[in-house]
């Protein structure tokens, strides 16, 4: 009896059946070639079939109880669709298996190439990642141009701020490392990133003896940084993103293009007179104001901080977010991306939010509206005087 080769299987027939009596495996099998025969033809005909090797070994699984006979059976077939179907239309008419009568009912056809269609992709997915280093000359060349123009991220005091070279008289000062990174990777090396909202003491302290220009986004959130910053340091220009845009995106015409319109402080005051900040950096230049700090009742402790640390650290790549309870336990995870929204129709007030990702102005002002006092993240673009913005 011929044998259908696994790789020429295209379809697996898989069929229940029941009959009202104890049954062995020959009995089935038999009723299968017995039962169909002259139903569909010559051409057709199961015994044909299996000697041509069109159909394969049939297996049959069975379980007898009260004398009753329960089972499946799969046979697989190299025929086309039709001839499937076909087929396994006419099984389904057997009604007596040996002495006993029997129904039988296709539970499905498979068909076996997807299944290992899909195995070919995820396999192929899986192999990619595997693959070191390139072979082609232009990703090459970019990577070495990349690397020359990137050079080496360094750190700078006790706050181990993100920065290039930062040796020479003129600093730009730019919110987030990722920030920094596209800065330095368009050829502006003298940059150092605050890595956050809030503003290191190093920089501000930095701020005394370098010529700095605040660089910052293009939206609400930069208009904010400028607020914390001025408030906090000695600024000497302000350089902003276009409408909408953030530092981060910009290709490298567009970077020398905004820092060529960078305007004083005093030319920036004086376009947003209404600000309430405009007096208070008059103040400040006079007498600094210390770095900003939460209210005493909102601080947390350091075994908290700690929690939060380790919750953080775990959650990177997940592109999540993690909303907290009061004991800092997990009330829910969702992707970054529908935070908002979740946010929104939270009914408990969370302590804290952990996200993968920047926080923008409004998850921060979905965070407020909900009574949130403490966001952890990498990156923020905007700032809050009412939630602790963390960043490890």
């Amino acid at each position: 009896m011929a044998k259908v080769s696994p790789v020429s299987i295209k379809y697996m027939i898989h069929a229940n059946f029941t009959a009202e009596g104890a049954l062995e495996k020959p009995d089935v099998i038999g009723a299968l070639f017995g039962q169909t025969e002259g139903l569909l033809g010559n051409e057709l005909e199961m015994r044909e079939l299996q000697k041509e090797g069109k159909i394969g070994r049939i297996e049959v699984d069975l379980e007898r109880a009260d004398r009753r006979t329960t089972g499946k059976i799969h046979i697989p077939t190299a025929l086309d669709q039709s001839e499937t179907t076909l087929v396994a239309a006419a099984i389904e008419t057997i009604e007596r298996i040996g002495p006993s009568d029997a129904h039988i009912e296709i539970e499905k056809i498979e068909d076996v190439r997807g299944s290992k269609r899909d195995y070919i992709v995820e396999r192929a997915k899986k192999l990619l990642t595997q693959i070191q280093g390139s072979t082609d000359s232009r990703e090459i060349s970019n990577e070495i141009k990349s690397h020359f123009k990137l050079g080496e991220v360094a750190e700078y005091g006790e706050d181990k701020a993100p920065c290039g070279d930062i040796s020479g008289p003129e600093i730009i000062l730019v919110e987030g490392r990722a920030d920094l990174v596209n800065l330095m990777k368009n050829g502006v090396r003298n940059v150092v990133a605050m890595n956050g909202t809030k503003l290191p003491r190093g920089i501000k302290e930095l701020s005394q003896d370098k010529e700095i220009t605040l660089y910052v986004d293009g939206d609400r959130g930069g208009k904010l940084i400028i607020q914390n910053v001025l408030d906090n340091a000695k600024i000497k220009y302000i350089a902003i993103a276009p409408d909408g845009k953030e530092v981060e995106e910009l290709m490298g015409k567009e970077i020398l293009m905004t820092l060529r319109k960078k305007m004083t402080v005093e030319e920036y005051l004086a376009r947003n007179r209404s600000n309430s900040y405009d007096s208070r950096y008059h103040q400040r230049r006079e007498e600094p104001m210390p770095v900003s700090k939460p209210a005493e009742n909102e601080e947390l402790s350091d075994a908290e901080t700690e929690k939060l640390e380790k919750i953080f650290k775990g959650n990177e790549g997940s592109g999540k977010a993690i909303i907290l309870d009061e004991n800092l336990e997990e009330m829910r995870a969702v992707t970054v991306k529908t935070l908002v929204g979740t946010l929104n129709r939270i009914s408990k007030k969370p302590k804290a939010i952990v996200i993968d990702g920047t926080v923008t102005s409004s998850v921060i002002g979905a965070a407020e509206d909900v009574g949130c006092k403490n966001i952890v993240a990498k990156n923020f673009s905007a700032t809050s005087n009412n939630i602790n913005l963390l960043s490890f």
